[in-house]
């Protein structure tokens, strides 16, 4: 093995905004319960739309969080980002001084980039045409904003990255953060996922036909599609070495990742990608299937999504399938943050040994032969977890998160 590839990277900070809890041990403690984030929608005018039911983040203040720049300057999106990350730079046990001289990445991944800003700025436009946008909104328009907006936040000068590979893109902002660690090129990273809900996206999925009335239930034989949801989730991730020098607590190590685009079709997944995608991500992490011990399904609770990836993992696993899970039953798809949001579920379900479950669960769908841990929680020792990323597109993306204290891993 080279050096790049002896280096071993671990999550020492983990930085999370959702509908079902602020911070990480609010998040965790709303995983064991089971807890739903979904409620009616107040973030947009949902005039026209049957029970519009999504998982909005309630009660969130921004203000706290930043200590530079004004949070009423950057879009909701922005100050998710930032949130999550001096969330997970608080948990790591680190100051902006040492990121800024250690060298720090941000490395975001997004669907939307700032929706409600292009919400606002379509209503302008059909009010009032082009030449009265509001200059203070398009400057917070770009979907980059998110990752330069952490970057200006605490002051870094390192590489600011964004992804835009939509619901996969949150592990796309993951690997490479990854990547970057291993090569030496960065000390530490921010990296992970942010959307905010929007009319837009509400809308598009409408259309498609893929909204549930009340409640997201992957796997289900009942199910009837997604939630939307909002949130944000930032990992701290930096080298093995760096985190034992500092006496930092370690939540897990990420072990490697696999990425493929089959370009098929739009919306429909690809079987047979999906496959391939887990085994290159198990060939770039050097375990075999038979070591993972749960996986964190992308889950979205749709017919084509659930049959489509439990068909992937049947095929990779066989009979030797381990438990698969979605948390999107309790928060909803958070679209760019989706990935991201579930590896801080998993590198939690790590550290503190338990099976997230799926929640809203009545009936398996014979088509979803796998133990989707239905409305509780287990207690569970687990030493590889797999953490499956989707998109339009074909667009795939798959982390494999493992213990670092296993003989596995040793």
């Amino acid at each position: 093995m080279s050096d790049t590839e002896r280096t071993r990277v671990v999550i020492t900070g983990l930085g999370v905004v959702s509908s079902i809890g602020l911070g990480i041990d609010a998040f965790t403690a709303s995983l064991r319960e089971g807890r739903s984030g979904a409620s009616p929608i107040q973030v947009f005018d949902t005039t026209g739309y049957e029970s519009p039911v999504g998982c909005e983040v309630r009660e969130f203040d921004p203000v706290p969080w930043f200590t530079r720049l004004s949070p009423h300057g950057v879009g909701r999106s922005s100050q998710f980002s930032v949130a999550a990350a001096r969330m997970a730079m608080l948990d790591a046990g680190l100051d902006e001084d040492k990121l800024r001289h250690g060298g720090t990445l941000v490395s975001i991944g997004t669907t939307d980039g700032e929706s409600q800003v292009l919400d606002q700025l379509a209503a302008q436009w059909t009010r009032n045409g082009l030449d009265k946008l509001d200059p203070e909104l398009v400057r917070q328009a770009p979907a980059n904003r998110m990752a330069v907006t952490v970057a200006q936040e605490f002051a870094l000068g390192g590489e600011a990255m964004t992804f835009s590979t939509a619901c996969a893109a949150g592990n796309y902002a993951i690997g490479y953060a990854f990547d970057l660690l291993r090569s030496g090129e960065v000390q530490y990273a921010f990296c992970g996922g942010a959307d905010s809900m929007c009319r837009k996206t509400y809308a598009g999925f409408h259309r498609l036909g893929t909204i549930a009335p009340t409640s997201c239930q992957p796997f289900d034989k009942h199910r009837q599609g997604i939630l939307t949801g909002e949130g944000a989730g930032i990992l701290l991730l930096e080298r093995l070495e760096s985190a034992v020098a500092r006496g930092a607590r370690i939540y897990a190590e990420v072990l490697g990742y696999g990425l493929n685009c089959d370009a098929n079709h739009m919306v429909s997944p690809n079987r047979e990608s999906i496959a391939e995608c887990i085994r290159i991500a198990h060939s770039n992490a050097n375990i075999k299937s038979e070591q993972v011990d749960y996986i964190c399904a992308h889950g979205t609770g749709t017919m084509a999504n659930d049959t489509t990836e439990v068909g992937a993992i049947c095929d990779v696993f066989g009979q030797l399938r381990p438990p698969v899970s979605s948390i999107k039953s309790m928060l909803g798809h958070t679209m760019g943050a989706a990935s991201a949001i579930a590896s801080v579920a998993c590198a939690s379900a790590i550290h503190n040994g338990f099976l997230p479950p799926t929640i809203n669960h009545t009936e398996t769908d014979p088509a979803c032969p796998v133990d989707c841990v239905p409305n509780t929680s287990r207690p569970a020792d687990l030493r590889i977890v797999q953490n499956n990323g989707f998109a339009f597109g074909g667009n795939n993306a798959i982390l494999v998160y493992g213990k670092v204290d296993s003989g596995v891993l040793s």
